[in-house]
């Protein structure tokens, strides 16, 4: 009777958990900005907008991200061009501060996409990297 082991789990080196706490760490950040933006610093209108609601798909994906899960850096970093459109455009036509607020947004969304796409190829590398194991002899 053939026990098979599973393979070891790919070991997290140090630049794929950098790029994870980046890209944790910027969402956490947009989040954030998203909501102060909205409801305190520049709504769009007095007392705060309903467009504070923008920030609810940013934290859907959070804890896919510090699960280390492949697929949820590769959609987020599909998704983060959403925000950084609205950013452009909000940088091009809001009066300050919310044109500061929509460049903070811009750098936000570029470091995002930056770490999730960082994260994505340092992960594939390590996985064609590590030694593949041969098959368990069948007799």
């Amino acid at each position: 009777m053939h026990s098979e082991i599973p393979p070891p789990p790919t070991p997290v080196t140090t630049d794929v958990a950098a790029t994870r706490w980046l890209a944790v760490g910027s969402l956490l950040g947009l989040i954030v900005l998203c909501l102060a933006w909205e409801l305190w610093l520049s709504p769009l209108r007095p007392g705060g907008s309903w467009l504070a609601l923008k920030a609810l798909p940013l934290a859907w994906p959070l804890a896919g991200l510090l699960k280390r899960r492949m697929y949820t850096y590769r959609w987020v970093s599909l998704l983060v061009w959403l925000y950084f459109t609205e950013g452009v455009v909000r940088a091009w036509s809001d009066p300050a501060p919310g044109n500061w607020l929509a460049g903070i947004e811009i750098a936000l969304c570029l470091l995002l996409f930056t770490a999730c796409a960082l994260h994505v190829r340092l992960r594939l590398a390590a996985a064609k990297a590590r030694p593949s194991t041969p098959a368990a002899d069948p007799t």
